[in-house]
């Protein structure tokens, strides 16, 4: 079981060429089968994704099985045609495209954010925006419900491991 995730929040500038580098430790976590390879796409609330290789590979099979629902058709021809493979250089930057760029409306300063299974890549201006009004409007629900999922899972876990108990 991969028990690896992105975590953490860093702050990084385009160059004169778009491109920023991506820190040590997130290039470590998109290095699959000794190749460090991921793809950039939008993600919800217009910033972008980075994806490792096998994740972008489960949501493209995911994708592929509902290709001709109608209902659809919009959403993947952008996704699909703002996807762009890449990988990062020996000095650890990757290249912005300038699509990705002017649509999420990144200028000069970024955020690099790790999510789970994904990092995000954030205009600095809009991520701390976010940030700020997450933390200035009562979230106290959500942050309830998030954690009493994890309640859960440790309330079933525990509850399996009595029963074997039980069984001893």
């Amino acid at each position: 079981m991969d028990t690896f995730f992105f975590s953490g929040a860093t702050y990084s500038k385009l160059d004169g060429k778009n491109r920023f580098v991506l820190p040590q430790q997130m290039r470590y976590g998109l290095v699959e089968n000794g190749q460090l390879k991921c793809t950039l796409a939008l993600g919800l609330g217009g910033v972008l994704v980075m994806y490792r290789k096998s994740a972008i590979e489960k949501i493209v099979a995911t994708f592929r099985r509902k290709q001709h629902i109608a209902r659809y058709r919009k959403f993947f021809s952008l996704f699909f045609s703002t996807l762009h493979h890449t990988t990062c250089d020996k000095l650890g930057r990757v290249l912005l495209p300038p699509v990705l760029k002017k649509v999420t409306g990144i200028k000069q300063e970024i955020v690099i954010a790790g999510v789970l299974d994904k990092i995000e890549v954030w205009p600095k201006e809009k991520y701390e925006s976010d940030l700020k009004r997450f933390i200035d409007e009562e979230n106290s629900e959500v942050i309830e419900e998030a954690f009493a999922c994890v309640d859960e899972k440790i309330a079933d876990s525990t509850s399996g491991s009595q029963e074997e108990h039980r069984e001893v």
